[in-house]
Formats: structure tokens, sequence, C-alpha cells
């Protein structure tokens, strides 16, 4: 549903459980009022209600891609999502920088993409802005803003638990439970996931083709009476403990989801998340404050068989197998003021933020001893790198990086509306923001005899330095909104942007921490024209045309290094492209069409080319002309609800959801070979519910198509691609009190 993110509260008025779904539901505005979602001249899709029931079935946050058009996401590395929004942001596996989308859990960015992979559970909304934004809270962000919701803690709370069990011995097992003693409210939440292997292995141990062992736990506390307001305290621990599914290497001659990798690049996975979080709000005079602190951080330790294959081209030595230890601290303080006033409203907001990030890569060939480091072959791509003077006369075996990453976020934002009329509103914003980035590291090879060498690729020095980015932006957004008998048509301006950084995984030489080392800031200026129309209470339609120009869009280029004994070996880094273009069409509608049936469905048309005129990765013509990647030309779902008396006190229902996404590229050249061919996914789910006792028991199924598609790819020697789950489906049992 293209409607409007509006998050200065950081609140989504979430309705209970038992009410009826709105089609033009309401949330908490930058002007702190009340404000139908049709009225905001803004482009947003808004998953609440009773779309979130499948969210049970859901495994991370990429799923809910499948609710909404012009949304894509790129998932590599087990759980590690980048998402793309109107076909804008970088399909980066790395870690040190933030996403084109900023990503927030109850208003907290999660500013790395590898805590976007969270376990969605005690849900009660997901919000996405589609266009740059920056002038109402949190972070500056290129492509949008995707916000999970969850259940507060307050009068009237849910109260339940669900367990499951489903194909590949799937076990899920989720429960919240909460109360309220006089102003003083809790809930805690949890939820236990576990799964055997999705892919199948025609190589080795059934382990490649990814385990899930998951566990989370939320408690909130709320005080609607504290220090003169409301103090909100959330709290949060998951933790990964299975194993990453390995990659499909395209040279070989596999089945739908199947893999076929040996049993050296199985690794246990062991990754920690963690965070707390306190909303302060209170009223100033005519001013309302918010105050939003909060830390985040995890651990990770994890990797993968990076080749994708047992033995590339019969050689057992075209093989590597990868792991990543990283630690990363976010510290952020936020602080909104805001008022109405006759005609119109004013938020002023603060926010700073310091991030620090910690990682070591490395990647070898066999069994890796643990103590020397060194693999049971030389990894492929290390003589190449150990430069025109190698320190020892052995044999180059494993690459380990190194590299620390501080970040340092200051920025200053405003929004305003102004009633110019009785009809016509006009709506102003603005965002300074200074960060200050520094980042150090080395990247070394180890020899046989285990002597130590830097990486020294070329004969350009070696791999080891530091360097500082120290960049402010101004940014902003322009709207006016014109209410009509029929509807609100709008049009607006915005612009932002996505940091400049570090690449943080195989340092080849001495200018990978020059400043021609580094990448740039992207920027969008975005310009969009739309209309909300509610006709009547049972049917909702929105549509919106958007261009936007994309300046210096960050990618991951790929370049050939020779191997000692003939042929190459890809490495690949993020860089700068020259430009792009981007321009389509949104639209959606929501229907009642009867007492028990909804109907809603959605339309993305995009059309997205890169402008390259200068030379990078050895050809410019390589990218000119070519569409970004993760952006079908056309998505669309459609979707529906049909709820059904069966017996006094007993309730069933049906739900069916499907979208369309046509053919998408993988990285930046558009090759045919490196492409995702149209494909249909389906999810539903069917259940009853005895009113009286609050059991509800529900079948549901998601990929139900059984589409095998890739959901990101990279080039090492061929092209390897991280494949889609196969069919699944289960049985759920629910208790509600």
């Amino acid at each position: 549903m293209s409607l409007a993110l509006i998050l200065a509260a950081s609140t989504f008025t979430a309705e209970p459980e038992d009410a009826p779904a709105r089609l033009d539901p309401v949330v908490t505005t930058a002007t702190a009022s009340q404000t139908p979602l049709s009225d905001i001249p803004m482009s947003v899709s808004v998953i609440s209600g009773d779309e979130l029931d499948f969210a049970s079935a859901y495994l991370g946050a990429e799923d809910v891609t499948d609710l909404l058009t012009g949304v894509e996401a790129a998932v590599a590395n087990g759980t590690q999502v980048a998402f793309q929004i109107r076909g804008i942001g970088a399909v980066d596996h790395q870690a040190l920088t933030p996403g084109a989308a900023a990503v927030y859990s109850d208003g907290v960015l999660l500013a790395t993409n590898v805590q976007t992979g969270l376990m969605l559970y005690d849900l009660a909304g997901v919000e996405v802005l589609k266009g740059p934004q920056g002038t109402l809270f949190g972070r500056n962000a290129s492509s949008g803003a995707i916000s999970f919701l969850t259940a507060r803690p307050g009068d009237g709370q849910s109260r339940y638990v669900r367990a499951g069990y489903g194909n590949l011995e799937r076990t899920d097992v989720e429960g919240a439970y909460g109360d309220s003693v006089n102003d003083f409210s809790f809930r805690l939440a949890g939820r236990y996931l576990s799964r055997d292997a999705a892919l199948d292995n025609a190589g080795g141990p059934d382990a490649a083709g990814g385990i899930r062992d998951e566990f989370g736990l939320r408690l909130g506390l709320n005080w609607e009476d504290a220090l003169g307001g409301k103090l909100l305290v959330r709290t949060h621990y998951e933790e990964d403990n299975g194993i990453n599914a390995a990659p499909r290497n395209d040279t070989l001659d596999l089945s739908d989801h199947e893999i076929s990798v040996g049993s050296d690049g199985i690794q246990d996975t062991d990754n920690a998340f963690y965070g707390t979080s306190a909303e302060y709000t209170r009223d100033i005079g005519g001013w309302s404050l918010t105050s939003l602190t909060a830390f985040e951080g995890f651990h990770q330790a994890y990797g993968f068989d990076f080749d994708g294959a047992t033995a590339l081209f019969g050689n057992p030595q075209l093989s590597a197998n990868l792991s990543y230890l990283r630690d990363f601290r976010q510290y952020s303080q936020e602080v909104r003021l805001k008022t109405e006033r006759a005609g119109g409203s004013t938020l002023f907001g603060i926010y700073a933020a310091q991030e620090d990030f910690s990682q070591t890569y490395t990647i070898w060939c066999g069994e890796l001893d643990p103590d020397t480091l060194l693999g049971a072959c030389p990894y492929v791509g290390a003589a190449s790198r150990a430069g025109p003077a190698p320190v020892s006369d052995g044999a180059a075996m494993t690459l380990v990086t190194d590299i620390r990453q501080n970040r340092k976020v200051l920025a200053a934002f405003t929004y305003n509306e102004f009633a110019l009329s009785d009809r016509l509103t006009a709506t102003v914003g603005a965002r300074i923001t200074q960060e200050k980035i520094e980042g150090a590291g080395a990247g070394r090879h180890i020899f046989d005899d285990g002597i130590v060498g830097y990486n020294n690729v070329g004969g350009l020095g070696l791999a080891s330095g530091s360097n500082k980015i120290d960049d402010t932006q101004l940014t902003g957004n322009l709207a006016l909104a014109y209410e009509t008998g029929a509807g609100t048509a709008y049009v607006s301006v915005a612009n932002s942007y996505k940091s400049a950084g570090f690449n943080g995984e195989v340092q080849n030489n001495a200018a990978h921490f020059s400043d021609e080392g580094l990448f740039d800031a992207e920027s969008v200026t975005a310009y969009e024209a739309g209309f909300k129309a509610t006709p009547s209470a049972h049917f909702v339609w929105n549509a919106a045309l958007f261009w936007q120009d994309y300046d210096s869009p960050q990618a991951r280029i790929f370049v050939n290094f020779p191997l000692p004994g003939g042929g190459s070996i890809t490495s690949n880094s993020l860089s700068n492209l020259d430009a792009a273009m981007v321009y389509g069409l949104d639209a959606d509608f929501s229907w009642q069409a009867t007492e028990s049936l909804s109907l809603n469905g959605g339309l993305t048309l995009l059309d997205t080319e890169i402008d390259q005129t200068s030379d990078i990765g050895g050809n410019a013509a390589k990218f000119n002309g070519k569409p970004l990647p993760f952006a079908p030309k056309t998505s669309a779902t459609l979707g529906g609800r049909y709820d059904v008396a069966l017996a006094p006190s007993v309730t069933g229902h049906l739900s069916l959801h499907a979208k369309y996404r046509s053919r998408y590229y993988l990285d930046p050249e558009g090759l045919e070979a490196r492409s995702q061919k149209g494909f249909t996914t389906l999810q539903a789910e069917a259940g009853i519910r005895l009113e009286d006792s609050g059991v509800d028991v529900t079948i549901w199924g998601r990929n139900l198509t059984d589409e095998d598609y890739a959901l990101s790819g990279y080039g090492f020697i061929g092209y390897d691609t991280f494949r889609s789950d196969p069919r699944t489906y289960g049985i759920r049992v629910g208790y509600s009190f």
C-alpha cells in the first residue's frame, strides 16, 4: 500500500487483535497528531493487521518483501540482508556501511546489514518509506526506510503461546505475556526456531544446505508516569547457532534447490545480537519532547564454502572456504521536539551516534588448522597477492584480512507543515549531517612455512594502512498537497545520501586505504507526483509517478587478477558508478469487498539505467546502459482474506497472497547469465479459531509454487548464487488468553 511512514514519534498505532482491519490506517505523524495516511504526501507501504498473520511462518526480515512491490532484498552469507527500494541499494555483503534503505527496530537504527536478518516475532506493524529520507528521525538514507515495530506493553495487550511443526523438521515455538499494574506495564515475548537443511547437497553432508537453530527474547517495560512523562524501556537478545547454506556454482549441472559442496567449508555459526533502548516522552508547554537512547551490538563467527563446489573442473585445489569474525557496538541518542500550531506543525530533532566495528576475514583451501591457519592446499588467490618480492620461498596458503572502523555521526533535522489554504498544505524538511569515519587494517597471507607477509598485488606497496573520512551533507524535502473532492493530490521532491566508506574484505595492496581506494557517498534526488483516494469506507487506492536522479551509485565491481600458473581470479570491491536514472509507477488498492472478504494488491513498474562514461573495472561499456541490480521492471502483488463463521463461537479464515517479479539482474554488468528470470511466489494460510477457549489451529504454506531463485550472487571461479528455500509448509496451534 502506498501510504506514509511518518515515525517521528517512533510509534505505530496498532489496532487490537480483534478489531476490524482499517483500509486507511492512522499513525502518529511528525506533527504529533493522528492522521489518516491517505492525507499525507509521501509514498510508503504499510504491512499491518491480517497481513502479519503470514509473519509467523517467516524466517527473517527479507521475507516481508513478498508482501511489497518495488522492494526487494539481496540475501547473502546466511542472514545478511541488503534491501533495495525502487532499484536503489548496493548489493553489498560487507558489514561496514549502512544500507541505502535505513532499517529500524522500534525506532532504533540497525546500522549494518548484518542486523537486518532479525527474527520476526511479536510484531505490531512494518512500514516502508519509498524515497530518500532523513528529515523526520534517525539516519539519512538514499532509498528509503524500513521500520519493524513490535507490540508495546500496555492495557489490553495480547497474550498467547503458539507451537508449530513443518516439513524439513521445522519446530517453532513463540509466545508473549504481559500485564499492567497501576501506571506500570510489561511485556515478555520470545521465539525458538529450528529446521533441517532446506537445500539438497549432492556433493557431501546435508548440513551444507543450511541449518536453522535460533531463539530470541524481548522484554518491554512501560511507565505511564515517570519523571513527569512516559518511559518505555526495551531490551532484546537473539542467537543464531545454525549452519549457513553454501552457494551454488554456475559451472555445475544441478537441479532446483540443489548445491554440491564438500565438508571442508561447513562451519558452525555463533551469532548473538543484543540491545537496549529507552524512549522518554513528555509535554513541555506547547511542545512534545521525545528522547530515544539506544545501544545495539552483535558478535558473529560463521563461514561457508566460498567457491560453491567440491572440486571445480575436477581440481580439488580450485576451492576456497571463508570465515568471518565480527564485533560491533552502536550507541545512539535522538531528541525530538514538536509542536502543533494553527495551520501547521513544526519538528526539530538531533541525532548522534558512535559505532565501533572490527572484523577478521579468513579464506583458505581445504581443511583449516585452527592453530596455524593453514589450509590443506594453497588458496588459489593467495600467490597472486603475495607481490613481486615474496617474503618466503614457500607456498602462499591462506589470506587473512583485519579491519577496524569507527564512525561518529551528528545530525540536526527539521520537518514543518504549513496550511497555505483550506485545501493546500506545504511540507518543508531539512537535515544537516556530519560523519567522521576512521578505518585501519591489514591484509596478509600465510606461507606453508608459517611466515606471514602482507599482500602486495602489482608491487604497489604493502596492504596495511589507515585513513579518515570527514563529510558534511545538507539534504531535505519539499511537498505540496491539495485536497480535492475525490482525494489528495501531491507533488514532492526529496534528496538524501548513503555514506562514503572503506572496503572491509580482501586488501590487495597499499592502495586499499588511499583516497583512491575508498568509495564516495551516493546521493538520490527523487521527484514524485501522486494521488490518494478513499472513495468509500470500503475501498482505498493510491498511485504515484516517480523519477529519481541517482548520483555516484555504489556498486560491487568485479576485477580479474591473473594467477601465477595462468588464468585469473575475480576480486570485487565497492566502488562508484557515474550515475543512474530511475523512474516508474507505484499503485495499490485495498477493498473490503464483503463483510467477510478483503482484497489488496499492488503494482510497481520500474525502469532503471546506468549512465557510465568513465572507465571503471576495465571497461565503461560493461556498465553503460545496463539496469541496476535487483530492479525488476514489474513487481505485482495480489492477496485476499476470507473470514467465515463455521459454527457458534467457531470462525475460520483463508488467506492467499501472490507476488510476481519480472527478470532482475544480480550485479551491475547486466549479463543474462547473472540474472534471475521472472517468477511468481504464492503463500497461503487457513485456520479455525474456537472463540470461547481462545484456541486456534492454522496450516500454512510458503513458496507453494516451489520456485528456485537467486537471492544474491558474486563472481569467483564461475559465478556463485545463494538460493531460495523450496516449498515449505506446516501446522501451528495457538492459545490466546
